[in-house]
C-alpha cells in the first residue's frame, strides 16, 4: 500500500525549516527554494504544500503562535492549586518573552515577518488577528483581580491589558538586541506587575 502522508505534519517540518532560515538570515533570505533545501525536499514537493511564499509565512506565523499558546498553557496549568490573576498574567508574560532558544528563534521570525507585514496588507492583517483575543483575556484576568480585592478597578481595562502587551513586546525587542539580560527583563516585569497590583510581590 502506498505511505500515508501526514500532510499537516509536513507543512509544520517545511515551517521550521523557514524559521531557520528567517532566524539567521531574515525572510528575504527564505526564498522557496532555500526552504525546500533546508527541509530536505524538493521545491515541486513544498510547491504541493505552498503554492507562494507568503502563504508559507502565514502557516508558519501561525505554527509559531499555536506553539506559544501551547507552552503558556501548560505552564498554567502546571501552577500549584488555583493560580491567581497575577499568576496567570505573569506566566502569560514571561511565555512571551524570547528567554530560551526555543522562543528566541519563534521571535526572531516573528520580528522578520512582522517587517514584512508592514508593507503588505494581507500579512498585516493576519498579524494583527491575534491581539484582540490576547487583550481581551488578559483584561478578563484583571477583571477577575479585582473582584478578588487585589487590584484596583479602574485599573481592570483593555487600555492596562494593552500596555501589557506592550511591555512584552518592549522586553522582547530588547532581549533580542540583548539591551537586557532574561533576567532584567523577567526583573522589570515583575516591577510592573508590582506597580500595577499596588503590592510588594513583586519586590
Amino acid at each position: 500500500m502506498p505511505k500515508k502522508v501526514d500532510h499537516e505534519a509536513r507543512r509544520r517540518e517545511i515551517a521550521e525549516a523557514l524559521w531557520r532560515i528567517a532566524s539567521t538570515r531574515g525572510l528575504d533570505g527564505a526564498g522557496l527554494r532555500d526552504v525546500a533545501a533546508e527541509a530536505g525536499i524538493s521545491l515541486g514537493r513544498l510547491q504541493h504544500y505552498f503554492r507562494t511564499k507568503d502563504a508559507m509565512l502565514t502557516f508558519a506565523l501561525r505554527h509559531i503562535n499555536a506553539l506559544a499558546d501551547r507552552r503558556i498553557r501548560d505552564r498554567i496549568e502546571a501552577l500549584d492549586g488555583e493560580p491567581t490573576p497575577r499568576d496567570v498574567l505573569r506566566t502569560c508574560l514571561t511565555g512571551m518573552l524570547p528567554l530560551d532558544d526555543r522562543s528566541r528563534t519563534g521571535a526572531l521570525v516573528g520580528a522578520a515577518y512582522f517587517v514584512r507585514a508592514v508593507h503588505d496588507a494581507d500579512l498585516r492583517a493576519e498579524a494583527r488577528n491575534g491581539i484582540p483575543l490576547l487583550r481581551d483575556f488578559f483584561t478578563g484576568q484583571l477583571r477577575r483581580a479585582a473582584d478578588r480585592g487585589e487590584l484596583p478597578p479602574a485599573r481592570a481595562t483593555d487600555d492596562e491589558a494593552m500596555l501589557l502587551i506592550s511591555l512584552a513586546d518592549g522586553l522582547s525587542t530588547y532581549l533580542l538586541l540583548e539591551v537586557h539580560t532574561p533576567e532584567q527583563a523577567l526583573r522589570l516585569l515583575d516591577l510592573h506587575l508590582g506597580q500595577l497590583f499596588g503590592d510588594t510581590a513583586g519586590e
